[in-house]
């Protein structure tokens, strides 16, 4: 466990020390209250010590920017005040402004010990829980078939790097992806097999677009879509294109295409540089309106291939 220790007196930093030492923790220790706030933000401790009588910025007040911090990133971490003073009201001003506990100075081994047994069990909790919200998280983003990103997040992905491509001045491209004749492959070959191949097709794009910030998402039945931050018309064709061919290199069978005779993809791509007066919600709107059309341009061509709507820089509906 990390601790971080709140203290300006030198003696009681040394003898705080040795106790958690001992006790076999880690321990972090700053002088002043404005110092607590910083190295929380850094060290991202499981436990802050806070003497409340301090220069610069006291105890109390520390705590309260600590548990504002906490708040915005949705934590907690437990605050033991140390101090002298032993009155009723001074340990309520302590537990209103954000404290959890309280030990009274000097601070005796024996109680400081069982605190920090206390606490570890408290920190292990919040670890676990952590975990928990990790592997929840997942499971809300993720496709329960393919195991790539679902509908909602392609959602709040694409809605965000449009919003950032806006603030930023940079492109943001589309390609919109659709597995031919996938309706006669699941009737003929069944279920299964047609979850089957999602699956195949969903890993390989998943494999074949490894850039940092790109995303693969199902976007709907056997419709897949890539959002490609910063990536202009032709890195988004060469994309496109990359991944049209690995499924195509896959030689899945399918008898009943009227295209060939193995599984292959269509894929329409769109490009736009939004300007500051654009809405997010209507470019957004527009940029997936735009990659369908290339879509559907792609079919109409005899599939198995890419085709590309031209960049444009503002959107209007």
């Amino acid at each position: 466990m990390k601790v971080l220790l709140a203290e300006d007196s030198k003696t009681n930093q040394i003898l705080i020390r040795a106790y958690i030492e001992e006790a076999g923790h880690e321990i972090v220790i700053v002088k002043n209250g404005q110092e607590a706030v910083d190295q929380f933000s850094q060290e991202r401790p499981d436990l802050v010590l806070m003497d409340i009588i301090m220069p610069i910025k006291d105890g109390m007040e520390a705590a309260k920017e600590i548990r504002i911090i906490c708040e915005q990133e949705s934590d907690w971490v437990p605050i033991i005040f140390l101090s002298a003073m032993t009155e009723s009201k001074d340990i309520v001003r302590a537990i209103d402004a954000g404290g959890d506990d309280y030990l009274t100075k000097p601070v005796e081994a024996v109680v400081l010990n069982a605190k920090l047994r206390a606490m570890q069990r408290i920190a292990d909790m919040r670890l676990q829980l952590q975990q928990a919200n990790r592997e929840l998280r997942m499971i809300s983003v993720k496709d329960g078939l393919t195991g790539i990103a679902n509908r909602r997040h392609f959602d709040e992905v694409v809605a965000k790097e449009v919003k950032r491509a806006i603030r930023t001045g940079t492109s943001v491209s589309l390609v919109m992806c659709d597995i031919d004749y996938f309706k006669p492959y699941n009737d003929n070959y069944g279920h299964q097999a047609g979850d089957d191949c999602l699956k195949y097709v969903a890993r390989t794009m998943a494999k074949v677009s490894k850039r940092p910030g790109d995303l693969v998402a199902r976007y709907g039945g056997e419709e897949f879509a890539l959002v490609l931050p910063e990536t202009d018309l032709t890195g988004a064709e060469a994309i496109a294109e990359n991944v049209r061919s690995a499924i195509d290199k896959l030689n899945l069978s399918h008898n009943y295409s009227l295209a060939t005779d193995h599984v292959t993809i269509s894929c329409g791509v769109a490009t736009i540089n939004p300007n500051n007066s654009d809405d997010v919600a209507v470019v957004v709107k527009q940029l997936i309106k735009v990659a369908d059309k290339g879509l559907y341009l792609a079919k109409e061509r005899g599939r198995n291939q890419v085709s590309i709507i031209e960049k444009y820089d503002s959107v209007t509906l």
